[in-house]
């Protein structure tokens, strides 16, 4: 064979070998089948989000509140709440950790608010515990939908609360800030006790109780 046909021949050889690599080829295929399989579930997951989201407000928006339920941590929750309940006669008043006993029947004294509606209950330590233990209560009583009543600052970190429990319970949190001077809380306490809503919806416990829950006792309560 002459020159001028080998100095031809060899580029097309290493033109057809460029073509013919399995991994060119391969590698394209990969990242798009890749793009493909993940697209959908995201956008699934996405739109599942937002129709959750909705139907939520929707079901916030036309319930029709049966209790008033108060956070405990300042006295003017109690004399706001005093002044709701005169708005709403019907509802009664369950107040979770708020002013000792005294003061807060003197407020709803002072308002005319009968005894027989006003439920004081003293088992909670924070925010978290304010619905875990009146949560199920509410629901024992048939109530599905109340009004949630504390101060604006600290709303936002009860609302995600009360969302994340209120889901799971069938319990529908109606917001009533407070108005106030302060700011709002920063967005990591919301953000820390929404995670430890989601730990005691798994196990029952709040973070705390699990720290300080007995190992032995714990033992004994797997094998139960």
């Amino acid at each position: 064979m002459s020159r001028p046909y080998q100095r031809l021949l060899k580029p097309r050889q290493r033109f057809d070998k460029n073509i013919s690599s399995p991994s060119r080829r391969s590698e394209p295929k990969r990242s798009k089948r890749c793009s493909l399989v993940r697209l959908p579930w995201a956008g699934l997951l996405a739109i599942s989000a937002c129709c959750w989201v909705g139907y939520r407000q929707l079901a916030t928006h036309f319930s029709e509140p049966q209790a008033i339920f108060v956070l405990g941590g300042s006295p003017d929750r109690e004399k706001f709440a005093a002044d709701l309940a005169l708005k709403y006669p019907d509802l009664p008043l369950w107040v979770s950790s708020g002013s000792p006993q005294e003061y807060s029947y003197w407020v709803f004294d002072q308002a005319g608010i009968d005894r027989q509606r006003v439920h004081l209950d003293y088992r909670a330590v924070d925010t978290l515990t304010n619905f875990t233990t009146l949560v199920d209560d509410l629901k024992n009583q048939g109530i599905t939908s109340v009004y949630l009543v504390t101060s604006d600052y600290h709303m936002r970190r009860a609302q995600w609360i009360a969302e994340i429990i209120g889901s799971q319970r069938g319990v529908i949190f109606k917001t009533v800030p407070i108005p106030t001077d302060r700011s709002p809380e920063p967005i990591l306490k919301a953000l820390r006790d929404s995670g430890r809503a989601m730990v005691w919806l798994i196990t029952g416990y709040t973070t705390e109780s699990l720290q300080n829950l007995d190992p032995i006792e714990e033992l004994i309560k797997s094998k139960l």
